[in-house]
């Protein structure tokens, strides 16, 4: 809402869900932004404008340059632009000026020009009224007469609150998703790049930002995330005048955008969140936005089997059908087929893209399975990889011009497939019938959709690069299906956690965080990929005995009770787990399902602890009931455990604290008083490493 203060030409304040943006956009100058962070109170466009006025810097301009939108060449500006542009070596300086501002209560869109260069920008800002986040994109118009080619547009060029120069990253490999790592901003150049073709494993496209003194319950904190699927730029930039500017976009291959005359590209949506509340306060504000803005509303989530670990390729359906009782029996509630049903799919090596059930395996075809688990009382799902092919298959011998290509350019083998083009539309048209005509035939609940390798070499037919293309294209795929199958629900698995971004949530329910169902591990993926992503879109599986990646081996109770928090899953040939086994992973499902509107809709909050400690609870909105995780993943370094430390909790508040996991600690604790439980702390048992420990608080009457 526009502050009073802000009469004066082109002087614009957003405020909405504690955060606040503040621009000047006076009409035929160049636009800046004054403020962007916590609302500031009582402040206004108009004060900050004069609070940051410069004087003129020996040795500098002699008007100093104020930073702009996008920091334009033709501005002049000393970071580095955020849109590079240019038509045939020429109309490359340029210096956009507000031609047009239109704003109503939390949004606002700025109209630049440059009018020699034949240039015009849309820059958008919508702050969330509930949560704070701000999404904000750039529209860049050739009003030219010749094409233009674009090198780079940012989303936006943002600056950045100087005391914000600690970063943190999240960074990886396949099985090894969302790792967390800290940087100290120095003068120069933060820079992380992602060319994969997709969201990626080893850099996720967001950071974090705080001060010296930032925790996780106190200080300035700000979030970064670029809602694209693709390859992509994030870069924060500490200039020599001190002020720090952030940058994110798609990161265009050489040729790949060439603007027609009175064509437009608009940035991938940049996100942004602030708090004063510490990193968990902007986690918690990015979560309510995914929840409001991004997902759809629906019944609780169900706990799901899925059958790869269990029989990888080796279907039979016999062995599927044994699956499915015992699966039903510990309390599953949906049944996904995965990988190994069509076609001659006995292996990775051949089959993929026909998308056909396999009469080899299946002489009944899978309608006979899929209603023997509906008669369970489950839902059926079933594993899809729609974006690629085998060389040995029916698809590629049929149609070889379906992929995408750089001709005279060796292709990158991986994974024995090759990436289809989706800027095809026969390509898309044959990938919509079969699948839609599947989820007819079959009555499927549920798609995993994977996507297993990078695009390296993302040349069309005229073999120019169309990766930007490519995604646009699989984002409107993955809408007609849900448009026509509007109760299918799709999971996003990119062999493992490597497209897990805002851009495909958009489109999907439930992300595939790792392959890594190591419950050692897990700890330190999920409290990563929750700093964006709620626990009710991370799939959480209980894997067996001895992890098929790592080879380490853990106990029924730490397997199960790791997996309560997340959309809980289970991922193991569960005719191999004894009986007992069997019984504590239905008790740790049950679990779940008491508790699982608080785990999927709560307040997330990581809690301080060791390093040999991962631990993290849900808050429900009215504090009267909170769950706590505890992992002990190694030895502690002293002759007694730590206190525990909780978070989130009402301090004029008692509590009733029960240890609900695992059974050989379960019992009632006392109640304590929400400021002694916040500031002291519980005393947490003598356990072995590899136990995961679940507290259940609920507020005394």
């Amino acid at each position: 809402m526009s502050n009073a203060q802000d009469s004066l030409d082109g002087l614009v304040t957003l405020d909405a869900g504690g955060a606040m943006i503040c621009l000047s956009a006076p009409s035929g100058q160049r636009a800046r932004i004054l403020y962007a962070g916590p609302n500031v109170l009582n402040a206004s466009a108009a004060q900050f404008l004069k609070l940051s006025a410069r004087e003129h810097a020996p040795g500098g301009p002699e008007q100093p340059i104020a930073a702009s939108m996008l920091n334009t060449i033709g501005t002049g500006h000393p970071s580095p632009p955020g849109l590079i542009a240019h038509r045939d070596g020429h109309d490359w300086a340029l210096d956009p000026r507000v031609a047009q501002l239109s704003q109503d209560k939390h949004s606002l869109t700025l109209t630049t020009r440059d009018a020699q260069c034949a240039v015009e920008m849309a820059h958008t800002i919508r702050l969330h009224p509930a949560s704070g986040v701000a999404q904000c994109s750039t529209q860049i118009t050739n009003q030219g007469d010749a094409p233009l080619t674009l090198y780079w547009c940012a989303a936006l060029c943002l600056p950045i609150d100087p005391r914000l120069t600690q970063i943190t990253s999240f960074a990886g490999k396949w099985a090894g998703e969302f790792q967390t790592q800290s940087h100290d901003l120095v003068r120069g150049s933060f820079l992380q790049e992602n060319r994969s073709g997709r969201t990626g494993h080893a850099n996720y496209p967001g950071l974090y930002l705080g001060t010296a003194e930032t925790g996780e319950n106190h200080g300035h904190a700000c979030a970064v995330h670029l809602g694209w699927s693709g390859n992509f730029r994030l870069r924060v930039d500490q200039l020599a005048d001190g002020n720090i500017i952030l940058q994110a976009g798609e990161l265009l291959l050489p040729g790949e955008i060439q603007l027609q005359p009175g064509a437009t590209y608009t940035a991938p949506p940049l996100h942004l969140c602030w708090s004063n509340a510490g990193y968990g306060g902007v986690t918690r504000r990015l979560h309510r936005f995914v929840r409001d803005q991004l997902l759809r509303p629906g019944p609780a989530k169900p706990v799901h089997y899925n059958s790869w670990e269990a029989v990888y390729f080796d279907h039979s359906p016999e062995k599927l059908m044994a699956l499915a009782d015992h699966a039903a029996a510990v309390g599953a509630e949906r049944f996904v087929l995965d990988d190994g049903w069509f076609g001659a799919r006995r292996s990775d090596k051949a089959g993929l893209g026909d998308w056909f059930v396999s009469s080899e395996v299946y002489p009944g075809g899978l309608k006979p399975l899929a209603d023997h688990i509906r008669s369970l009382g489950m839902q059926f799902g079933l594993w899809f990889e729609p974006e690629m092919v085998n060389p040995d298959s029916d698809l590629y011998r049929a149609h070889p011009d379906w992929v995408l290509c750089v001709p005279g350019v060796e292709s990158i083998a991986s994974r024995h497939q090759l990436p289809l083009d989706l800027t095809r539309a026969d390509v898309c048209d044959h990938l919509f019938e079969r699948i839609t005509a599947l989820v007819a035939e079959l009555g499927i609940d549920y798609i995993k959709w994977d996507k297993n390798r990078d695009i390296q070499h993302p040349g069309g037919e005229d073999g120019r690069a169309v990766m930007h293309i490519q995604v646009t294209a699989l984002y409107a795929l993955i809408d007609r299906i849900r448009s026509a199958c509007p109760d299918l629900v799709i999971e996003s698995c990119s062999s493992g956690g490597a497209r897990a971004d805002y851009g495909i949530l958009h489109r999907t329910d439930r992300v595939w965080t790792s392959d890594n169902n190591d419950a050692r591990a897990r700890h330190a993926i999920m409290r990563g990929a929750a700093h964006f992503l709620p626990l009710s879109v991370l799939g959480n599986h209980v894997g067996p005995q001895r992890c098929h990646i790592t080879g380490r081996q853990f106990d029924m109770a730490f397997r199960a009770g790791t997996a309560v928090f997340g959309h809980m899953a289970m991922e193991m040939d569960l005719t191999q787990e004894s009986e007992i086994d069997r019984a504590i992973l239905s008790d740790a499902i049950a679990l779940h399902k008491r508790h699982r509107a608080l785990i999927h809709t709560g307040d997330y909050h990581r809690l301080e602890t060791p390093v040999h400690i991962v631990a993290a609870g849900i808050v429900a909105a009215d504090r009267q009931e909170a769950l706590y995780q505890i992992a002990v993943c190694d030895q502690h370094p002293t002759t007694h455990p730590p206190r525990l430390k909780f978070a989130g909790l009402d301090l004029q508040q008692s509590y009733a604290v029960h240890c609900v996991w695992p059974s050989a600690h379960e019992k009632p604790l006392g109640s304590f008083a929400g400021s002694a439980l916040m500031q002291y702390g519980l005393q947490l048992p003598l356990t072995y490493p590899d136990t995961c420990l679940i507290y259940h608080l609920k507020a005394a009457l």
